[in-house]
């Protein structure tokens, strides 16, 4: 299948420039991500986000046409651009060391095969794992049908307990912390060079595709950049956020040129100042969460975030960009608007928007 993502190379000149200027903190607008899908048969339907959903044995090829028709479908404003990211799930990185690999249509998870004690558990890389194969076979293959058309995003990879709680269950992790505080900390001192492992190697694959680098979340950079996280810490406090969490995230930052963090609901700000911290720690995502306040009521967080010399990434709805550009300014901010705010724009309303945002940046 010939892929036409309705993407001019002056289009790539453009973002390259762009995203580029904003990393080096020398844009003064807000980047602005809006993409848009609208299928030219509306009555069939697109394939599930999660790969994960369609077996190891659907063929490769058979699953890139699918894709490869809703990026056709997709229009791509502002500072969006033609990206596609192969979405195993939150953290397929512990099917790599062996969890069990549960799909679902809309969503999928991981658990263990069976129960090992953490003094037990020893993760290390296999190259014959079937997900890691598929992982990186459908990357690649991606990069060759789409090389200069489309970015191929990294896979969710997912942090350090995070991939450890996959292995032992979130509560058998949370009781580890307490009852093996030395074995929690080799195991997560194993699992960073072996994440690091699976990024360059992915890396290498996607690079080969000529248009930059974006992991799961709307963010390119020219360079190697990544969305780090660790869900779990929500549930963990400052110190054991610090002895068990942050030495992972400043490894990872210092292995690539971006590396942001996912802040994931309001449990994790408590460790805000440690990640700010962080000299190669370059931005931060914040998700308020299920059930909060949306970013944009969270002006005192993004105001620590961006005076801390740190770049900042937020899904958003048109309202909400307005009020944080008009409170803060726009400069180091990128939003994705959100897909309901989006949908309910015409064309002509979302370049209004477009150049509201680059008079108030």
């Amino acid at each position: 299948m010939t892929l036409n993502p309705h993407f001019t190379p002056k289009d790539w000149e453009r973002i390259t420039r762009d995203w580029t200027a904003w990393w080096a903190s020398e844009l003064d607008r807000p980047m602005v991500i809006i993409t848009r899908e609208e299928p030219a048969d509306p009555t069939r339907p697109y394939p599930s986000r999660f790969v994960t959903y369609y077996g190891l044995e659907t063929p490769v090829d058979e699953l890139l046409d699918r894709y490869g028709e809703q990026l056709e479908a997709t229009h791509w404003y502002g500072d969006a651009w033609p990206k596609w990211w192969p979405n195993f799930g939150p953290g397929i990185m512990a099917g790599f060391l062996g969890a069990w690999v549960n799909a679902v249509w809309d969503t999928t998870w991981f658990e263990p095969v069976r129960e090992i004690p953490i003094a037990d558990l020893h993760p290390a890389y296999d190259p014959a794992n079937p997900w890691w194969q598929r992982v990186r076979g459908l990357a690649q293959r991606a990069v060759e049908r789409w090389a200069g058309q489309v970015s191929v995003g990294f896979t969710d990879l997912g942090g350090n307990l995070d991939i450890i709680a996959s292995l032992r269950t979130t509560a058998g992790l949370l009781f580890d912390l307490y009852d093996a505080p030395g074995e929690v900390l080799r195991v997560a001192q194993e699992v960073t060079p072996l994440w690091l492992r699976y990024y360059d190697e992915l890396d290498t694959v996607i690079q080969g595709g000529g248009r930059g680098t974006t992991p799961w979340a709307p963010i390119w950079s020219p360079g190697r950049c990544y969305m780090l996280q660790c869900d779990f810490a929500y549930m963990i406090s400052p110190k054991m956020f610090e002895r068990y969490v942050l030495p992972d995230v400043a490894a990872c930052c210092a292995a690539m040129d971006g590396g942001f963090y996912h802040l994931d609901g309001k449990g994790q700000i408590a460790h805000l100042e440690m990640l700010l911290s962080l000299e190669r720690l370059r931005g931060v995502q914040w998700i308020p969460g299920d059930g909060a306040l949306p970013p944009e009521d969270w002006l005192p967080v993004l105001k620590r975030i961006r005076d801390a010399g740190k770049l900042c990434q937020l899904y958003v709805s048109t309202e909400g960009a307005l009020k944080i550009v008009r409170a803060l300014g726009g400069k180091g901010f990128a939003f994705c608007i959100t897909d309901e705010s989006a949908e309910r724009m015409s064309e002509a309303e979302i370049g209004d928007f477009l150049d509201t945002m680059r008079r108030n940046g």
